[in-house]
């Protein structure tokens, strides 16, 4: 058995061993929570890379195998417990610093559209993920740190970003612009960074009450988002295939009822159309808004955990074939 750390400092003793489709994990004795955190840690490695993970069996304490039912990451099998990547990638508290319960429902109206009650925006890192194929951590955080509102106004003068966003103008107008969707509780805004650098710019928003809404039929816990990545070194496909599925993910695992995440590109931005296809998005229909036609597009939780779609190239045609559904 190998030892390894988890995050709370406690090692623990691993040995993964079978057919890289049903690989078993064997742990040796530790406290539950330790043992349990180890075990999410490397079932998340064997499955970042490789869609053809059908389940990670478990042989540990039943302690062990209690604390991954209790997060939902595994159930009870005949020789034990498993883990599922469909279970695992949904589950909130490996990803999340902060999980927070589903907000109660109820029902308000925001210029003549129903929707839920949105709760507070969150502050801080909302998301953290380990990207292999980078060697980085990629995180998600809030724009509450001193120089955030100079650096969004810089990549937004940036000629790249101007083309698409139009909000090029001064520092002042850009601290308005934020402080107007900070006061929003329809919006969230985030930015992405790389062991802790940011390097894009990131508009969240809930579809049925945005201007979206108006044009298609919005389910109450739609997502949509905006992005604009400001630093030139990480566009390309190995940054893009990091960043887009953990913004999805994120989405996802914020609010369990979201089933679906919608976007609106340009109609004529060929190689963002380009990239949402290639990460599972399809079309629904064209928009016309003032200052731009855009293509409706949309992506379902169903089809983000069915074709494990965090996995790099896990949407393109010739990606391969994905394990059997899972049989109850």
């Amino acid at each position: 058995m190998a030892s390894v750390r988890a995050g709370t400092g406690a090692a623990v003793r691993l040995a993964v061993e079978g057919p890289a489709e049903a690989p078993v994990i064997r742990v040796g004795a530790a406290e539950s929570g330790a043992a349990a955190e180890a075990v999410l840690a490397r079932a998340e490695a064997l499955t970042a890379e490789d869609a053809a993970v059908r389940c990670i069996r478990v042989e540990a304490a039943d302690d062990v195998s209690r604390s991954l039912i209790g997060l939902g990451a595994a159930r009870r099998a005949p020789a034990g417990v498993e883990i599922l990547p469909g279970l695992l990638w949904q589950c909130a508290a490996r990803w999340l610093p902060e999980p927070r319960p589903p907000f109660p429902e109820i029902h308000t109206v925001t210029e003549g559209r129903r929707h839920p009650l949105r709760p507070e925006a969150p502050e801080g890192t909302v998301y953290a993920r380990r990207i292999p194929w980078l060697g980085r951590t990629l995180t998600f955080r809030t724009l509450t740190e001193p120089g955030d509102a100079a650096l969004f106004s810089r990549w937004m003068n940036e000629p790249r970003v101007a083309e698409v966003w139009a909000e090029a103008g001064s520092l002042a107008a850009h601290e308005a612009y934020l402080a107007r969707l900070r006061a929003d509780p329809h919006q969230l805004t985030l930015f992405g960074c790389l062991d802790g650098v940011p390097f894009g710019y990131f508009e969240l928003y809930w579809a049925r009450e945005s201007r979206l809404g108006a044009h298609y039929e919005a389910e109450p816990y739609d997502r949509g988002w905006h992005v604009a990545i400001g630093e030139a070194d990480i566009r390309g496909r190995a940054h893009l295939s990091a960043w887009l599925p953990s913004l999805m993910h994120y989405l996802f695992l914020d609010e369990p009822r979201t089933r679906r995440i919608v976007g609106e590109p340009r109609a004529d931005h060929a190689q963002q159309l380009r990239n949402l296809a290639g990460s599972g998005f399809g079309p629904l229909a064209t928009v016309d808004f003032p200052h731009k036609r855009a293509v409706l597009v949309a992506l379902g939780r169903e089809r983000f955990v069915r074709d494990r779609l965090w996995v790099p190239g896990a949407a393109a045609a010739d990606a391969r074939p994905r394990p059997p559904d899972v049989q109850a």
